[in-house]
């Protein structure tokens, strides 16, 4: 009798003999050197198998491929935009170059100054109707008189290094020495001996030697503005002149060519009517050449590409001044310049004429200050 609490022991039967054949498992050799398999299959070649080369696993070569084509395509589009553009920033140079307009405006004679520090222009306005059709004359009511005289003259100082220019006024009226005509009306000079004469008349009443010369008529003056698309001019009040088919209204506008050259022409403001007209002169001039030189106008071909043409044709310079030196101008005249005109000590009447004469003292500080390449002191400056 087996109690209860005895553990049940287990017989181990042995094992069956298997009902099927077993396949013993082939020896082989050593795989020959160089050779492998992948996936299964025997693979060519001697070099060490790299762990998941090709397969699913990232390397180092799977990275993302689009975006290098982008920017490499990027690359090379602004490569060509940029030749594009340098051939035809030369070709518009080249352009420019055979279409100006060049005059004598220089001579040597004794006692001629030295050059100086700097760039002085000499910028003259005339009166020449030169590209103004029978039409375009009564519209701007600039009369039908031949030749040219001289209406607007000033003094453009731009100094070296990141000084600001100074943009001088000479009054046309100025009683000043002519050389071989005795004393006279500045822009006398002009009528006598033209471009020549003038220079030297103004270099010798200044002392200080002048680099370049520009001058523009009436018919220029219109184009380049028009060219930019307009100026934007604040008259401080309304003017109404119809010899000079001006009226327009107090405060900041937009002027077209036409418009604005009656607004430099027009008399009918000030107590002294020429003073005021250099006042606006200057306002205008300064508010053009900015403009011409803006970037929005210079890199936009629609603009650039007709002021250049119109530029070239409408504007004498001596033959020493290229399109770059304009360029260097226009580029200048951005940073602020200093607008003044010479000044005024006394308005008498000499020989039946109303004259301008200039504050002598006040006037060398002037101009001394600009033959230096300094600064004009403040009481040098004309107020107003």
């Amino acid at each position: 009798m087996v109690e209860d609490n005895e553990p049940t022991r287990m017989v181990r039967r042995p094992l069956d003999p298997p009902a099927y054949p077993v396949r013993e498992p082939e020896v082989k050799g050593p795989e020959p050197k160089g050779r492998s398999k992948v996936y299964g299959k025997p693979r060519k070649g001697t070099s060490p198998v790299r762990m998941f080369e090709g397969g699913n696993e990232p390397t180092a070569h799977d990275g993302p491929r689009k975006p290098r084509r982008i920017g490499r395509n990027i690359a090379i589009g602004l490569a060509v935009f940029l030749s594009l553009v340098l051939i035809g920033v030369v070709a518009l140079f080249f352009s420019v170059q055979g279409k100006m307009n060049n005059v004598e405006a220089f001579t040597d004679y004794d006692g001629r100054p030295a050059e100086t520090p700097g760039q002085d222009w000499l910028l003259v306005g005339s009166d020449s109707r030169a590209g103004l059709s029978a039409a375009e004359r009564k519209k701007l009511r600039t009369g039908s008189a031949v030749g040219r005289r001289t209406d607007t003259m000033m003094l453009l100082h731009i100094p070296d290094g990141d000084g600001r220019p100074t943009l001088v006024s000479l009054p046309r009226d100025s009683y000043v020495p002519i050389p071989g005509n005795g004393n006279g009306k500045l822009n006398a000079a002009y009528a006598f001996g033209g471009p020549k004469l003038l220079t030297q008349t103004v270099e010798q009443v200044t002392g200080i030697r002048i680099d370049h010369y520009m001058e523009i008529g009436f018919g220029g003056f219109v184009g380049i503005v028009d060219a930019v698309g307009g100026v934007e001019i604040c008259p401080k009040q309304a003017i109404k002149d119809p010899k000079a088919a001006l009226n327009i209204k107090k405060g900041c506008q937009l002027m077209d060519g036409g418009t604005a050259l009656g607004y430099v022409r027009t008399r009918k403001t000030g107590a002294i009517p020429d003073f005021d007209r250099t006042q606006r002169q200057r306002e205008f001039f300064s508010a053009v050449v900015k403009k011409a030189a803006s970037p929005g106008t210079l890199i936009n071909p629609f603009t650039a590409v007709p002021l250049a043409n119109s530029a070239a044709e409408s504007v004498a310079v001596d033959p020493g001044t290229g399109p770059f030196n304009l360029l260097s101008l226009g580029l200048a005249m951005k940073n602020n310049p200093v607008t003044t005109a010479v000044p005024i000590g006394s308005l008498p009447t000499i020989d039946g004429q109303s004259v301008v004469k200039w504050d002598t003292t006040r006037a060398n500080q002037l101009f001394e200050a600009l033959e230096a390449d300094k600064p004009v002191p403040k009481s040098a400056l004309e107020k107003g």
